[in-house]
C-alpha cells in the first residue's frame, strides 16, 4: 500500500516496529527487499534464526531485562555470522517497553539514546538527511 503513494520513495524504504511489531520489521524485511533498513525495538526473532541472512541492514534496542535481551543477543550474533549491516543495543537496566514515555517502564535516556541510533542509522542506510535531534 505505502510503496504505491507518490510520496514514498521504494529505493528508500525503512520499517521500525516495538515488541510484536518489531518481530514482523524483521521478518517482512526477510521476505521483502525493498526495505533498506530496519529498526526493531524489544523484539522476538523469526524461527529458524538462519533467515536472518536475507536481512536488510539493522538497528535494534533491546532492554536488558526483559525476555527480548536473549533475541537481542542472538540477532547480534547471526547477523555478524552473515555479514549484514547492524546496530544491536542492550539497554541496562532498561525493561520492556522503555520507548512509551507514557507506561511504567519508560526509561528516557534509553529511549533518547535509541532514536538518536535510528535516526542515524537511517539516514546513513536510506541516504536521509535526517539529523538526530
Amino acid at each position: 500500500f505505502l510503496a504505491k503513494l507518490p510520496e514514498v520513495d521504494v529505493q528508500r524504504m525503512g520499517a521500525i516496529g516495538f515488541c510484536m511489531g518489531g518481530g514482523f520489521a524483521i521478518a517482512w524485511a526477510c521476505t521483502d527487499s525493498r526495505l533498506k533498513a530496519i529498526a526493531p525495538f524489544y523484539a522476538a526473532n523469526p524461527r529458524p534464526l538462519e533467515v536472518v541472512k536475507r536481512l536488510c541492514p539493522v538497528v535494534g534496542s533491546y532492554p536488558e531485562k526483559d525476555f527480548t535481551a536473549r533475541a537481542g543477543h542472538s540477532l547480534d550474533q547471526a547477523l555478524t555470522r552473515h555479514k549484514i549491516v547492524h546496530d544491536i543495543k542492550i539497554y541496562p537496566n532498561a525493561q520492556h517497553s522503555f520507548f512509551n514515555d507514557a507506561g511504567r517502564a519508560s526509561n528516557p535516556e534509553a529511549a533518547d539514546d535509541a532514536w538518536r541510533r535510528v535516526l542515524g542509522f537511517f539516514g546513513e542506510q536510506l541516504g536521509s538527511k535526517a539529523s538526530p535531534t
